[in-house]
């Protein structure tokens, strides 16, 4: 069948097309909402531009399809092959796509807001500057993706696979992101304001510019992280391993780090207020008596009034 007589057959009313082949099917800018294409073939079709508002596309071949600006909202996507699908623009909220194979794919600037992605594979995907609030990426493979400027903000990423994901600029206010592995990640200017990172594998991630205002990373471990200009109003880093972590010019006003490691952490200029000043050379020289910010202090920070 070809994308003309589809049409024909969905303007006369017909609805089910399960099954059907469709590959290589030129369907630009076609209405096709509500249309059941369940188990279809429309591997390297051209639907760009066409409304499947509400339509049903579970365990489709959609090898090499093209979506772009495609309205898909509602859209039923579950099972389906979506590898190296491009999604530029296009609008699925509230779609239903778990356990897709979503590899490999360009989803630039599409909105997948309150999107089901649990347990999809995602790997590889260029995600720059999607919008991800709210959805569900539980369990979903994330591996390797670009997911610079993206939008994640209430988005549930529990037990989600993050090997080698590049989160600059992304958005991730409010996250919950207890334990997960961020091991080197780059989260250069992300927006972290009260996400919570207890326990989180922060090893050589780039946190430089972050803004992490009344985050929670208790227990976490940011060794060698780069946290260059930080903001780290109100955080929580209490019991936080900072093994020679940069915190130069870092914001830490009203930080909590009790019990933190510190050994070897640089916070020269950062801002600090004088308490945790004199904790911090209390813990590692065991006397506050003779403290003296100029001559003897570990930490070169700049003194702040908080």
């Amino acid at each position: 069948m070809d994308g003309i007589e589809l049409i024909k057959l969905y303007q006369s009313g017909q609805r089910d097309f399960a099954g059907v082949d469709l590959s290589g099917a030129d369907l630009r800018g076609a209405n096709l909402a509500g249309v059941n294409l369940v188990g279809a073939n429309l591997r390297g079709a051209n639907l760009s531009r066409s409304n499947l508002n509400k339509s049903d596309l579970s365990k489709a071949n959609l090898n090499w399809a093209n979506f772009s600006f495609a309205k898909m909202e509602s859209v039923k996507l579950s099972d389906a092959d979506l590898t190296k699908v491009i999604f530029t623009g296009a609008m699925l909220v509230k779609a239903k796509l778990p356990r897709a194979k979503v590899s490999g794919a360009n989803l630039t600037g599409a909105n997948f807001r309150s999107a089901n992605l649990r347990s999809a594979n995602l790997s590889g995907s260029n995600m720059e500057w999607i919008n991800l609030r709210g959805a569900n990426l539980t369990g979903t493979n994330l591996s390797w993706t670009n997911l610079c400027h993206a939008r994640l903000s209430g988005a549930m990423i529990y037990g989600a696979v993050l090997n080698g994901v590049s989160l600059e600029e992304a958005f991730l206010n409010g996250v919950d992101m207890t334990g997960v592995n961020l091991n080197g990640t780059n989260l250069k200017g992300a927006k972290l304001n009260s996400a919570k990172l207890e326990g989180a594998n922060l090893i050589g991630a780039n946190l430089s510019g972050a803004t992490m205002r009344s985050a929670s990373l208790v227990g976490a471990d940011l060794s060698c992280a780069n946290l260059l200009e930080a903001q780290l109003q109100g955080a929580n880093l209490n019991w936080a391993c900072l093994h020679r972590a940069c915190l130069q010019q870092a914001d830490l006003s009203n930080t909590t780090l009790l019990g933190a490691n510190i050994d070897g952490a640089d916070f020269a200029d950062a801002v600090m207020p004088e308490k945790t000043v004199r904790y911090f050379y209390l813990t590692t020289t065991g006397s506050s008596s003779s403290w003296n910010w100029d001559a003897s202090a570990k930490v070169s920070a700049t003194v702040g009034t908080a």
